[in-house]
């Protein structure tokens, strides 16, 4: 049966209108062309990011992982390039008191497998102690390797929230990219089918049509209850959480609360 956005039986409030394939094929086809311009202009932003210049770091430098303090340069794993991503850390606080926003974006990070094959490492650094950051990332069971850089200085660490890219030469190591804020939305490949979506991200500032579900603030949804629902108070934690073993509704979220 064929139907029209005029047609008062079958139009859905809050909802895209209601059309026939071939309408919505030519609306979509018209969309695409925008996609495509911005896919090339993806392209051509990676481009310039390869040609950025880059600055030389002390690769010798110690950070401290599961074996105790290793020089940076170890991270490589043999290979020519690293990725890694600078997680946010509160001290003290109980895992569900944990960033939501860097606990999702290192749950997106759990597989390095392609970029192995691609001659990339992956790391986790955090400023957080060494024994309160093993005990979260046992909780948590990532197999990506973690490692503190507590008091270690720019760029190896510095401000967290970044995602930042070295390349070694031999001994030598190599600053050559970072970024941060929704510069480090392509791990959070959740976020991308989201954006497909009709109702969006459910993000407050997102440019949705009158009547669609109103959005909250960014990272709301990265924190629920034990059902699941978003939400913020002593019982809720990031949303990967909920996952692991232990991870009960039971516990309180300390003097220092949750962090938005």
């Amino acid at each position: 049966m064929t139907t029209t956005p005029d047609d008062p039986t079958t139009a859905l409030p809050g909802r895209p209108p209601v059309v026939d394939l071939a309408t919505w094929q030519t609306a979509r086809d018209e969309l695409l062309v925008r996609e495509k311009a911005h896919t090339r202009e993806s392209d051509a932003l990676a481009a310039a990011r390869r040609r950025l210049p880059m600055v030389e770091l002390d690769g010798t430098v110690e950070v401290v992982g599961p074996d105790g303090p290793v020089p940076f340069l170890d991270l490589f794993q043999g290979r020519d390039e690293l990725v890694v991503y600078k997680h946010m850390w509160y001290d003290d606080a109980p895992h569900q008191g944990q960033c939501e926003g860097c606990t999702t974006t290192a749950w997106h990070l759990e597989d390095a497998v392609y970029l192995n094959a691609r001659g990339v490492s992956l790391a986790v650094l955090t400023t957080g102690r060494w024994d309160e950051v093993a005990s979260y990332v046992e909780f948590m069971g990532y197999t990506q390797p973690w490692y503190s850089v507590r008091d270690v200085d720019a760029p190896v660490g510095g401000d967290m929230g970044h995602l930042t890219c070295f390349l070694r030469d031999g001994d030598r190591v190599f600053l050559t990219y970072s970024t941060t804020g929704r510069g480090n939305e392509p791990v959070n490949g959740s976020l991308a089918l989201l954006d497909m979506t009709p109702y969006g991200r459910g993000e407050a500032w997102e440019d949705n049509p009158e009547g669609r579900p109103k959005g909250n603030n960014p990272c709301w949804y990265w924190r629920s209850d034990a059902d699941g629902h978003a939400t913020w108070g002593p019982t809720s934690r990031p949303v990967p959480q909920w996952t692991r073993p232990g991870a009960t509704p039971v516990e309180t979220l300390g003097r220092q609360g949750p962090h938005r």
